[in-house]
C-alpha cells in the first residue's frame, strides 16, 4: 500500500498514513483542532515539558494499532484491510471529543457528558460526510462487531491507547518510572476466540506495564499540584458560568461563550451547531477568556484568574481519611475575611473531594494469559504476581485546596 504521508514522531520515529480515509480525516478542521489541546491538561505547570497535545497521542496511538495487527497477521490470524483500517480509524479518533484541557473541564464546561460520548457523535459526523465509509470502525468503537479482539485494541486494560500515552506522557514529562516496552508487549500479542490474550512468557512485561501505570497516577495524573491548578481552573469555569446566569456581561471567543451560557447535553451534540461550536473550542479559547477576565469588575473572578496566570496557584492538602466538616467550616470562614466575600461565594475559592489509583481491575475485561497448552488464566491468578494482586485494590485519597495566603 503506498505511504501517502509521514509524520516524524519523537517517541516512535516515521509513523506512516496509508489509508486515503485516515489522511482526509487527519486533514479535517475537526481533526486539526486536536493541535491546540494538550494531552495533559494542565500538567504542564509541574513539568514543563508536559506540552504535547491530543493529536501526537492520537497518531501514536493508531501507530501502535498497526503494529499490533501486523504482528497478529503474521502469527497467522485472518484480517481484512477494511478491519484493519477500521481499527485504526477507532483509535485516531478514540479521543476526538476531548474538550479543552482534556479531563479537566468535563465536570465544569461540559457537564455529564463523556468526551467518549463526544467521539461518537463526531466520528458519525465522519461516517455520514465520507458516505458510510466509518460503518465498522463505529461498530469495533461501540464493540458490536462479533470480533471483540478489534474493540479490545482499542478500549481494554491493555489496549493501544494505553500503551501510547503511558509511553508518551513519561517521554514528555521526564518520569522515568512510567515507561513501558510496548514493542515486548505487542509482540506477545494473541488471539484465542476472537479475544485478546498475552502469551504467559510475557507476565513480567506486564507487571512492569502496571507499575508503570501505578506510578504515573501518583507522580503525573494525580500529581497534588496539577490536581490543585485544576481545581482552580474548574472554579474560573464555574463562577463564569454562574455570572453569565446573572446576566453579567463577560467577554470571550463565540465557542467558549456557547457552552458558558448554556448547558449542553449529549442530546444537543446531535445537532450541527453544538458539533460545530465544540470542534471550534480548544485550549486558546479558555486561556483568551482567562486573560479578558483577570480585569473584570467580578473580583471572584478577576482575583481566581490572576491567580492560575501567575501560577499562583491553591494549597493542596492530601490525606487518607476523609476531610472532616470542621476544616471546611475554619476554611469558609477565613475565606470570606481575607477576601471580602459573601459565604454564599466563598466556596469559589477552595475545592475538596477524593481520587482513586487502581492500576488493574480483575474479572470483567481482565487481562488475559495463554500458556503453551492454550489454557487461558486470568492475569491476577497468574502465579507468584502478589504485586499485581496488590495493584488491583483500589487506593482512594482525599485532598482539600485553598488559598496559600489563608494561613491555616
Amino acid at each position: 500500500m503506498k505511504i501517502l504521508k509521514v509524520f516524524n514522531d519523537p517517541v516512535y520515529g516515521f509513523v506512516q498514513i496509508k489509508s486515503p480515509l485516515a489522511l482526509k480525516i487527519i486533514e479535517h478542521p475537526y481533526f486539526q483542532r486536536m493541535r491546540r489541546i494538550k494531552q495533559l491538561g494542565l500538567g504542564d505547570l509541574v513539568y514543563p515539558g508536559a506540552n504535547h497535545t491530543r493529536f501526537q497521542h492520537a497518531l501514536g496511538a493508531m501507530h501502535l494499532a498497526g503494529l499490533a495487527l501486523d504482528m497478529l497477521k503474521n502469527k497467522g490470524h485472518e484480517i481484512s484491510d477494511e478491519e484493519y483500517e477500521a481499527t485504526q480509524l477507532a483509535l485516531l479518533l478514540h479521543d476526538i471529543g476531548h474538550g479543552p484541557f482534556s479531563h479537566t473541564l468535563e465536570n465544569s464546561l461540559l457537564q455529564e457528558v463523556h468526551h467518549e460520548s463526544v467521539s461518537y457523535q463526531i466520528m458519525l459526523y465522519f461516517n455520514t460526510l465520507f458516505g458510510g465509509a466509518l460503518d465498522l470502525c463505529l461498530k469495533i468503537f461501540r464493540n458490536s462487531y462479533h470480533r471483540m479482539f478489534f474493540n479490545q485494541l482499542v478500549n481494554s486494560q491493555l489496549d493501544m491507547d494505553r500503551l501510547d500515552y503511558l509511553k508518551r506522557d513519561s517521554y514528555f514529562t521526564g518520569v522515568p518510572e512510567g515507561h513501558i516496552n510496548s514493542d515486548r508487549i505487542i509482540q506477545l500479542l494473541n488471539i484465542k476466540d476472537d479475544r485478546l490474550v498475552v502469551e504467559d512468557k510475557g507476565i513480567y512485561t506486564l507487571e512492569n506495564f502496571l507499575n508503570a501505570r501505578r506510578l504515573m497516577y501518583w507522580q503525573v495524573y494525580l500529581h497534588k499540584t496539577s490536581l490543585s491548578a485544576e481545581q482552580l481552573l474548574n472554579n474560573i469555569i464555574k463562577r463564569a458560568k454562574d455570572l453569565l446566569n446573572g446576566n453579567e456581561i463577560l467577554q470571550g471567543t463565540e465557542s467558549l461563550l456557547y457552552f458558558l451560557n448554556h448547558q449542553r447535553s449529549l442530546e444537543d451534540f446531535s445537532k450541527p451547531d453544538t458539533l460545530e461550536q465544540f470542534a471550534r473550542l480548544d485550549d486558546s479559547d479558555v486561556w483568551a477568556g482567562i486573560k479578558l477576565w483577570q480585569k473584570h469588575p467580578d473580583k471572584i473572578l478577576s482575583t481566581l484568574c490572576k491567580m492560575i496566570l501567575n501560577r499562583d496557584l491553591f494549597k493542596i492538602q492530601i490525606s487518607s481519611d476523609p476531610i472532616q466538616k470542621e476544616e471546611l467550616t475554619k476554611i469558609k470562614s477565613k475565606v470570606v475575611t481575607k477576601y471580602s466575600v459573601l459565604k454564599a461565594n466563598s466556596a469559589y475559592f477552595f475545592s475538596h473531594g477524593s481520587l482513586t489509583n487502581e492500576a488493574y481491575i480483575a474479572g470483567g475485561k481482565a487481562i488475559n494469559l495463554i500458556n503453551p497448552s492454550r489454557e487461558i488464566i486470568e492475569l491476577a491468578h497468574a502465579a507468584d504476581l502478589p504485586n499485581i494482586k496488590a495493584m488491583s485494590k483500589i487506593v482512594r485519597k482525599y485532598y482539600l485546596c485553598y488559598p496559600k495566603n489563608l494561613y491555616l
